[in-house]
């Protein structure tokens, strides 16, 4: 949408008090002449949130809002994608994608709380996220206005950030820049572009700054039980926990143990390839551990219907469709399968191997007389011979036919 000074009377901004979105925050004010609102997501990132608020006031934000989205985020929205054990190509778990729907919604809501007519964001024309943040102000508020500079404006480079940033008296970092960008959260810290571009490269060690390599960790493995109740965790090691606390919990573990690290060239939405470095160390535990306990808990048809469409499930997250009526049904049909996923798992976790070593529950399918490689009273194995030539029939009378024996 191509939006002139006069079209919009005020814009909510999401910022996050870097060199890009503090640009952005100042070229709104002087390109609409209209207040600027910024508006920061804490979902799990380290950052000095007070110093991010005052900032934005500095950059000359009429208002800053600074929502604490955590509590949400686990509980909506990743032990939601962990019900599915939903994964984007095989390795992908999904640590940005499942974000920015819950970012983009509160963006929403601080524009109604403010009366802003028009939103705007930071995300390049090259990238997933600007699909993801529109798709989802498409879906909650389809007249909102949407600003997205990177796609229009002429500050297309970082120098050209960096001299308007101190044309106005905006802070730039004197610190040596990373040779790479960085999104983090609680469930994951990616790792993309710069000297990552190189798929033969090896990511550099001291890049890490979340979990121990797999060399370091400890010599001796680490054992923990976590509890479910209808596909959820809700107890580690006997202890029962809020989302927040207990997902704190296992990526303690994870990262200690040097489990979650995940190298890749995926696919992006628009069409390019991108490598990206994860560690994703809580998450790779909990999506470990609740395949195991669906395991003995859901039916073996269930399971693989379920499965036949994660692969869209998680494609639908990628791309940015999660308040699309798709992945609601799909939504509701895998939680409806959840209602019996309930019980316990223990792993061992060692040098970046997370291990399953056991698992319970009250009303697991798994039954030991019918299993079992000794002598049973439940099952006669005569019964195979039938069953066997009746799956077998197409594929004799096949035969037969090119044989011409009928």
């Amino acid at each position: 949408m191509s939006l002139k000074k006069g079209d919009v009377k005020k814009i909510v901004l999401a910022y996050s008090g870097g060199l890009d979105t503090s640009v952005i925050l100042k070229w709104l004010q002087e390109t609409y002449e209209c207040p600027v609102v910024a508006y920061a997501a804490d979902i799990g990132q380290d950052e000095d949130w007070d110093a991010v608020r005052q900032k934005a006031l500095d950059t000359g934000a009429s208002e800053v809002f600074i929502q604490d989205l955590r509590e949400e985020f686990i509980r909506d929205y990743v032990f939601a994608m962990f019900r599915a054990n939903a994964i984007y190509e095989g390795v992908y778990l999904l640590g940005t994608s499942i974000a920015r729907p819950l970012i983009a919604k509160e963006h929403i809501n601080i524009a109604r709380k403010t009366g802003a007519d028009a939103v705007s964001h930071g995300a390049t024309g090259k990238g997933n996220d600007q699909v993801r943040f529109e798709l989802t102000f498409m879906a909650l508020e389809p007249d909102i206005k949407i600003i997205a500079p990177w796609r229009f404006w002429d500050l297309d480079s970082r120098n050209k950030l960096i001299d308007f940033a101190k044309r106005h008296n905006i802070p730039v970092p004197v610190t040596r820049a990373k040779p790479y960008s960085m999104d983090a959260n609680m469930l994951h810290i990616s790792y993309e572009g710069g000297i990552l571009e190189d798929p033969w490269a090896e990511p550099p060690e001291d890049m890490f700054t979340w979990t121990k390599s797999p060399e370091s960790a400890p010599d001796r493995p680490v054992y923990c039980e976590i509890e479910f109740e209808r596909g959820n965790p809700v107890a580690v090691d006997g202890t029962r926990m809020d989302p927040v606390p207990l997902f704190a919990r296992l990526n303690e573990l994870g990262a200690e143990n040097g489990i979650g690290r995940v190298d890749l060239v995926e696919n992006r939405f628009v069409g390019m390839k991108s490598r990206g470095v994860y560690e994703t160390p809580g998450g790779t535990i909990l999506r470990t551990a609740h395949m195991a306990l669906e395991s003995i808990t859901l039916d073996r048809e269930v399971v693989h219907l379920r499965d036949s469409l994660v692969p869209r499930y998680a494609e639908l997250i990628y791309y940015g469709f999660w308040f699309a009526p798709e992945r609601e049904m799909l939504q509701t049909m895998i939680d409806e399968s959840q209602q019996v996923v309930n019980g316990s798992v223990r792993l061992k976790l060692y040098k970046g191997n997370c291990q399953v070593v056991g698992r319970k529950a009250d009303k697991t399918l798994y039954l030991p007389d019918f299993a079992t490689f000794e002598e049973d009273e439940v099952y006669s194995q005569a019964d195979a011979e039938g069953f066997i030539r009746l799956q077998g029939l197409r594929l004799r009378i096949r035969k037969m036919v090119e044989k011409g024996l009928r």
